[in-house]
């Protein structure tokens, strides 16, 4: 008895969904979607030959050191990176001393209590620290930023779809409206307070381009500073922030591999030792 109801309820569902796909099949001929702005104008990030790419890739950590300087001298006055210790630091290459005197040396105080009175107060970062948030709340970040909301950096690469090479697209993609769009969509100009960037979703962005011209930084290994390499770099230090033991995973995937692939040998020379002399039938 169970077996007929449970196939009678499983052709129902079946056909439930047979209907619903003809019934929007239908719909869609009928009255197909009209194009918008955002589905005809948005680009899809640029593809970028990463060093940390493939199975055997591993992070540039010169190029993770001007990654950090960009964020440090020009992302960092609105994003934070609370997810991330000053002692991290020394994964990209920098000494202990070098990342106390960066923590000391960091523009926003970290939060501490006064041991004598116990009220809140401020202090110079320790390298034991995560990086200070730079604004203390929601309210005080959309206060400063005319309501828009700058979103922490930690693990930006992992939350936007194309990772590395989105931020690189986004911090690149910068332009003028098209005369196109306007022609096409006249109702889609971009206000006043936004900016025009066809590899955000839905081409307007609230944040300024922050790469402005060449050599915005000097960076002191020589490199020059282009918009495209100081892109690049930051993009690449932002995968680090948000993977920071990619490597140690790509090891442990490819010695996995390794292995099973060396036992699936052995066990089939096994099998056909074992029954090498039984006869078939």
């Amino acid at each position: 008895m169970v077996r007929p109801i449970g196939f009678l309820v499983g052709l129902g569902f079946v056909g439930v969904v047979l209907w619903s796909f003809m019934w929007g099949l239908i719909a869609y001929v009928q009255e197909p979607p009209v194009p918008t702005a955002e589905h005809e104008f948005h680009l899809h990030p640029k593809e970028v030959a990463w060093s940390f790419d493939g199975p055997f890739g591993k992070f540039d950590r010169a190029q993770l050191q001007r990654g950090f300087q960009v964020y440090k001298e020009v992302c960092s006055a609105c994003h934070s990176l609370r997810l991330v210790a000053f002692r991290d630091l020394t994964d990209l290459g920098y000494t202990e001393p070098e990342v106390k005197a960066i923590a000391q040396q960091w523009a926003i105080e970290a939060p501490s209590i006064n041991p004598e009175s116990g009220e809140t107060a401020t202090r110079k970062p320790l390298p034991a620290d995560k990086f200070p948030l730079t604004y203390p709340n929601e309210v005080a970040a959309r206060a400063a930023q005319n309501g828009a909301l700058p979103p922490d950096l930690s693990l930006i690469t992992k939350a936007r779809h194309g990772g590395a090479d989105y931020v690189h697209s986004l911090l690149t993609g910068f332009q003028d409206q098209p005369a196109k769009l306007l022609k096409e969509f006249p109702d889609a100009k971009t206000p006043a307070s936004l900016h025009y960037n066809p590899y955000f979703a839905n081409l307007n962005i609230a944040m300024a381009p922050p790469l402005v011209a060449d050599d915005q930084v000097t960076y002191a290994d020589g490199t020059k500073a282009t918009k495209d390499q100081m892109s690049r770099d930051v993009a690449a230090f932002l995968t680090w922030t948000a993977e920071p033991k990619l490597e140690n995973r790509k090891r442990t995937g490819v010695a996995v591999i390794g292995f099973l692939l060396i036992f699936t040998v052995l066990t089939f020379f096994a099998y056909k030792n074992v029954w090498a002399d039984k006869k078939k039938g």
